[in-house]
């Protein structure tokens, strides 16, 4: 479909709706999920401690890696 044609406004309308359905329905399922995940996660002890350290660890790091760069 070319821009001149008669039928490309509503052609644009149906394949945004489209996009937006499909981005809306993407980021539902990725909440879900994530939801699912952050229980699991925070009811167990252990698990939250190692992710603090791994997120320490990382952060130690970077910062590591920042002080020896060089500009």
């Amino acid at each position: 479909m070319t821009v001149g044609e008669p039928g490309a406004l509503a052609s644009m309308l149906v394949l945004s709706g489209v996009f937006m359905l499909i981005t809306f329905l993407v980021f539902a399922a990725y909440g879900v999920s994530a939801a699912a995940v952050r229980t699991h996660v925070v009811s167990r002890p252990r698990v939250m401690g190692w992710m603090r350290r791994t997120f320490a660890g990382a952060f130690v790091a970077l910062s590591g890696r920042l002080a020896v760069e060089s500009r």
